[in-house]
């Protein structure tokens, strides 16, 4: 991981995500997040204050270490008992059925292989568990997609892996059964990185 992931992008990462907007839907996604908690994708730890206040305790993970002093500082103020580690989502040293919620947001456009960062979700959610998740994706309208396409090289190279076209709703029904999701254009936000998934999937068993 080179200078920029590293020192650069996560004060890019804390300013961009941080605004109001997507402050809501932070908020609305994590509303019924309960019990045991891991957060994939923590980076500087803005949905710290989101989580409900019966949260006492979450294991948090990030790829890239250079976020680590941006998350500490939010840790530091919070309530919230923080297991901060850098780790990759597709490799989870958790047992199985460890968690009842499992949370992502804006993280599953990044990973290289998400395919199985969702089955390390599933694997590391109790029978019953939840994942939570708002993400950005591919838009169901067409003229948007050709954008969407075009710009992926580019996002991927000044956002440190982020795809503009993953098919969200795709990916995560391949790998849950019970999947609930909403789509739409996030307020504010260009359509071609403002198609946003909002969702929660249930572990059947």
């Amino acid at each position: 991981m080179g200078f920029y992931s590293r020192r650069i992008l996560p004060y890019l990462l804390d300013w961009s995500m941080s605004s109001a907007e997507l402050a809501q839907y932070r908020q609305s996604v994590l509303a019924e997040v309960t019990g045991t908690v891991l957060e994939i994708g923590f980076g500087t730890g803005l949905n710290l204050s989101y989580y409900p206040e019966a949260i006492q305790q979450l294991v948090a993970i990030d790829a890239n270490p250079g976020v680590h002093a941006l998350a500490e500082k939010r840790i530091a103020a919070s309530s919230i008992t923080v297991d901060h580690r850098v780790l990759n989502g597709e490799r989870l040293p958790m047992a199985d059925q460890t968690f009842d919620s499992v949370v992502s947001t804006w993280t599953l456009c990044s990973i290289a292989n998400v395919e199985q960062a969702l089955a390390e979700i599933h694997r590391v959610l109790k029978p019953g568990g939840k994942f939570f998740f708002v993400e950005h994706g591919l838009s169901r309208d067409a003229a948007v997609q050709v954008w969407q396409n075009r710009l992926t090289p580019l996002q991927k190279v000044i956002a440190d892996g982020c795809h503009l076209n993953r098919n969200i709703r795709q990916l995560v029904e391949q790998r849950f059964g019970e999947v609930r999701i909403e789509e739409f254009y996030g307020e504010g936000l260009p359509k071609p990185l403002g198609y946003l998934y909002k969702g929660k999937a249930t572990r059947s068993s």
